[in-house]
Formats: C-alpha cells, sequence, structure tokens
C-alpha cells in the first residue's frame, strides 16, 4: 500500500512539473520575441545614425551642409564668389600658416583689445574665417577645378614653405594665407588677414559696426592666380624723384591703386621721368591727380608707351586735379586724342546725393551720373546703386580728324550746367560727359589693335571713402569694368563687404565643437546605451 502510495505521489510530482514547464514556455517565448524586437531596433537606429554621417560626409564634399542661422548670414559665400568657384577650371591651394585655434585666439584678443583700449564690447568674429576656407573648397567641387585649403604651424612644418618660395620670393609670416596655382603665388600678409574684420567707414566710438572684408581679399587671390596672363599696371607718383600729386591726395591714389591690386592687376608705382616705361613693362599706365605739367620728352615717352611700335595694346588712365587744370603740354596730349578736360565747375539740380570726399575732409552734394554706353562698363552685379562723382568736371570729346574714336562712358543728367567764375549758367543745362575713352587702332591682317586713352572728369571717384564702398556706390565695379575692357583683362568681381551684426546668436569654434562631438559620438552612444539596458531588463524579467 505503501509503495503504490509513493508511485502516485511520483507520478504527481512528474505531472506538476510538466505543467510548470508548460506554463514557462510561453513566457519564455515571448520574453525571446521582445528581446528580438529590441535588437532589430536598436541594429536599426545605429544603422540609419551610421549610414546618415556617411552620407553626409560625402554630401559635404559638394553641398555645404552647415546650417548658418546667424542673422548677418556671416558664414557664406556671396552669388558672386559662388559662381566664381563653380566657374573655375584650375587647381588651387590655400595654406594657412596658422592652425584653426589661431583664428578664435585672434577674435578673443581683439575683442579683449576693444573693451580695454575703447571700452566697447565689440565682436570680432575670426573664427568665420577658417569656415568662410571651407566653403571655397565646397563650392569649387561643382566645377572643373578645385580649391584644396589646408592648414599649417610652420614653426612645425617648416618644409611647407621650402616649396612655395621656389615661386615666391617674399617673406611668408606667420598667420599669412598664401594662395597657389602652379607656379602663380599670391600671399594675404598678417595685416590684410587682420583688416578682414574692420570696422566699417561710419563707425563712431559711440556706435561701432564692423564688416567683413575679408571674401573680396579671397576671391580676388584666387581668380589672380588662375590668370595665366597678368596685368602690370603702373601708378606714375613721381617725377624724378619729387610727387606727381599734392599730399593730400593720397586717398585718390589709394582707392585705385586697392581696387586694381584686388582685381589681379599687377600694380607697381613708377617715376615717369626716370623709371622703365616700356610697353614691354606694362599693359597700362596711370597718371593720377598731377599738381605740375609734363616736359615734352615726357609727353613722347607717354606717346611711344600707347604708339608700342606700331602694336598698340597699351592703355593709359588720366585723372585730372581737382584745382590745377592749366597744364599745356599734358592738355595737347589729350587733345592729340580728341578729349578736352573743361575748366569750368559743373553742378546739378537734380538726381544728387550727399557724399564724404576723404581728400577735402568734407560732405559734397554730389551728382549721381549714367551709363551712356554700356560696352564700355560690362555687366553690373547691382545696377541700382548710384554713379557719384564730386565736383565734376565736363570731359569734351574733340572733332579731330586723326583717326581717333571717343566715346563718353558716364554723364550726368540734363539738369547739370556750368558755373563760370562764380556765376551759375543754368540756361545751358544738359547732359554733359564725365568719363570718357579714346581710342586709336589699327589693323593686323585679321586683328584689329588698339590703344586706348581713358579719363575720369571727378578726381574723387577713386578716393578711398567711395570706391571702398561698394554696397553704397557703384563707382567700383563701373571703374574696374571700364579699365578691363580697356586692358582686354577678363571681368573682375568686386564683392561687397558684409556687415556683421553684433550679439547674434551664433556659437564660437569651441562651441560648434562641442555641438559636433555631441551629434556625431554621444548622441548614438546614448542611442545604443538605452537600447542595451532595455534588452537586459526585459531579458531578466
Amino acid at each position: 500500500m505503501s509503495k503504490k502510495k509513493n508511485d502516485i505521489n511520483e507520478i504527481d510530482s512528474v505531472s506538476s512539473e510538466l505543467s510548470e514547464t508548460a506554463e514557462k514556455a510561453p513566457r519564455n517565448l515571448k520574453k525571446l520575441r521582445f528581446g528580438s524586437v529590441s535588437v532589430l531596433v536598436l541594429l536599426l537606429v545605429l544603422a540609419i545614425i551610421i549610414a546618415a554621417n556617411v552620407m553626409a560626409n560625402l554630401l559635404a564634399k559638394r553641398t555645404p551642409l552647415k546650417l548658418d542661422l546667424t542673422p548677418d548670414n556671416r558664414y557664406e559665400l556671396s552669388d558672386e564668389s559662388i559662381q566664381a568657384m563653380k566657374d573655375l577650371t584650375e587647381d588651387v591651394d590655400i595654406t594657412v600658416t596658422s592652425t584653426r585655434e589661431t583664428f578664435t585666439s585672434m577674435a578673443s584678443y581683439f575683442k579683449q583689445m576693444y573693451a580695454s583700449y575703447y571700452g566697447m564690447n565689440v565682436e570680432m568674429p575670426y573664427e568665420m574665417i577658417p569656415e568662410i576656407l571651407d566653403k571655397y573648397s565646397v563650392y569649387a567641387q561643382s566645377g572643373k577645378g578645385s580649391v584644396n585649403v589646408k592648414f599649417v604651424d610652420i614653426n612645425k612644418d617648416p618644409d611647407v614653405l621650402t616649396e612655395i618660395k621656389k615661386n615666391y620670393n617674399g617673406d611668408i609670416a606667420e598667420g599669412s594665407i598664401v594662395v597657389t596655382c602652379g607656379d602663380r603665388v599670391k600671399v594675404i600678409g598678417t595685416e590684410d588677414v587682420r583688416n578682414m574684420i574692420t570696422p566699417s567707414n561710419g563707425s563712431t566710438q559711440a556706435n561701432m559696426s564692423m564688416v567683413f572684408a575679408g571674401e573680396s581679399t579671397l576671391t580676388t587671390s584666387i581668380l589672380s592666380v588662375v590668370d595665366s596672363n597678368p596685368v602690370s599696371a603702373g601708378i606714375i607718383t613721381t617725377i624724378n624723384g619729387a610727387g606727381v600729386y599734392e599730399s593730400g591726395y593720397e586717398s585718390i591714389v589709394t582707392g585705385l591703386r586697392d581696387l586694381l591690386t584686388k582685381n589681379g592687376y599687377n600694380v607697381s608705382d613708377v617715376d615717369i621721368a626716370t623709371g622703365n616705361i616700356t610697353p614691354d613693362e606694362y599693359q597700362l599706365l596711370v597718371i593720377p591727380v598731377p599738381s605740375m605739367d609734363f616736359t615734352s620728352d615726357v609727353i613722347d615717352k607717354l606717346g611711344d608707351f600707347l604708339y608700342n611700335g606700331g602694336q598698340y595694346g597699351r592703355n593709359l588712365l588720366y585723372i585730372p586735379s581737382f584745382s590745377t587744370t592749366n597744364l599745356p603740354n599734358i592738355n595737347e596730349f589729350l587733345a592729340d586724342w580728341s578729349i578736352e578736360i573743361s575748366e569750368e565747375d559743373m553742378v546739378m539740380d537734380e538726381n544728387t546725393v550727399q557724399t564724404p570726399v576723404y581728400a577735402l575732409n568734407s560732405i559734397a552734394q554730389t551728382p549721381v551720373l549714367t551709363v551712356a554706353d554700356a560696352d564700355s562698363v560690362g555687366k553690373l552685379a547691382n545696377e541700382a546703386l548710384p554713379i557719384v562723382a564730386p565736383f565734376p568736371k565736363e570731359i569734351k570729346i574733340l572733332s579731330k580728324n586723326n583717326g581717333t574714336i571717343a566715346t563718353a562712358v558716364l554723364k550726368t543728367s540734363d539738369t547739370s550746367y556750368p558755373v563760370v567764375a562764380g556765376e551759375e549758367k543754368k540756361d545751358e543745362k544738359g547732359a554733359r560727359s564725365v568719363a570718357v575713352v579714346s581710342r586709336k587702332e589699327t589693323s593686323d591682317q585679321f586683328a584689329v589693335l588698339s590703344s586706348h586713352v581713358m579719363v575720369l572728369g571727378s578726381a574723387f571717384m577713386t578716393d578711398n571713402l567711395i570706391i571702398g564702398q561698394n554696397t553704397t556706390y557703384n563707382n567700383a565695379s563701373v571703374i574696374l569694368g571700364m579699365i578691363n575692357n580697356m586692358t582686354g583683362k577678363e571681368n573682375g568681381i568686386v564683392i561687397p563687404e558684409k556687415a556683421l551684426q553684433q550679439n547674434v546668436i551664433a556659437p564660437t569654434a569651441g562651441e560648434a565643437r562641442v555641438i559636433r562631438i555631441l551629434i556625431i559620438y554621444l548622441i548614438p552612444a546614448l542611442v545604443a546605451a538605452v537600447g542595451i539596458f532595455v534588452l537586459l531588463r526585459r531579458r531578466n524579467r
């Protein structure tokens, strides 16, 4: 009886174990199903994040993926620069002789300097320069050429400069930006780099605003090294060691020199009497605001330069002085090119604006000019901007049977009239020429060879305060277009300065690195950790 009872108990025990096993099986299957789903979700999320990063890196080589949320759009290139990079057909290397962190340090240093010396809280975002350089590389990928940017600590790697100096004899300091294409080199010095961020022309100590002028320097430097046939320009500043113009007109010469230099011209100052002024040396000569007449020998030298042994192909820009007009030898030379500069002042009843004139330290009520010959100017990026000519003189075209073709390029409105000996001649109202280009030409089989003389009727059209404000006036674009058309140089571009708004919500370089690490590394790691935690928690239930 006892044995039978034991057998029954054993059977019940086995039956109970089988029942428990049968109950656990669905629960374990449920855990396995949830665990598998968690693993799949984790793997899927990780795969999406990795794929997104890979695709972003690939697309970033051709399309800028960094969002510029600043209200002044400071990290983006202008349309002119973007198109210029897309049109590149050659490979350009940009070597920055400092690290990226140097620009962050510059921003902190100059911000502190303004606070210490001037008591102003001014943002100096030099850290934007490396970001801007990266954009050149990105947009060039859309064309046939390329822009390769690298940052080098020349104290640790001085051999980088050895290769560059094979084609460059000047000094290259730490903090410079070197632009090269083949054997052509353009060095943006440390001072020019510092001046990429500078106070605007209208800034005062009570109201300080900064502009970014670096894009113009960078874009024109790139375009200058890809130009295999640069134009050499000589500015006649002295005659036998004596200054050609009065010192008060220096801002006029500086404005023109900067315009030509920034747009790929090889500019140098020359002495008209002792210098080597030959057609082989220069394609363009500039005579700015002379306060003295030239001798007949100097005039002959100018004539020989333009004649170029019968091959022509040379050019002269003449800017008359505001106060000195009695220059008989120069006037006779211009008359041979069918040009005469009126001694009368000119005013207008309408279509005028107030403009600053640095050379006179004054504000002038200035005539606004119109383009009379669009072919001589070329395409303007912003035709709405005014072309201003403070204190203009009329440039008259003479009728001479000497084979010269003179064209009025810029004119006043028909409300202008002369002022003779202080008397306003309002009954002589009419449009008057303020810029004239004259040419002489010859034929060589199928080619037409020509030389040009261009005269501006207002010395202050190239004043630094006017020609430098390319977001306010069109003078820079118009004058550059006229000179390029004369010399046959490929059209340059005038990049407007970018006004920088203060106290914008913009991450610094350090903050940008933190954001990048957070998005690329920490968030994926956090997702993975959460997934693993959920998986382990479900498995242990």
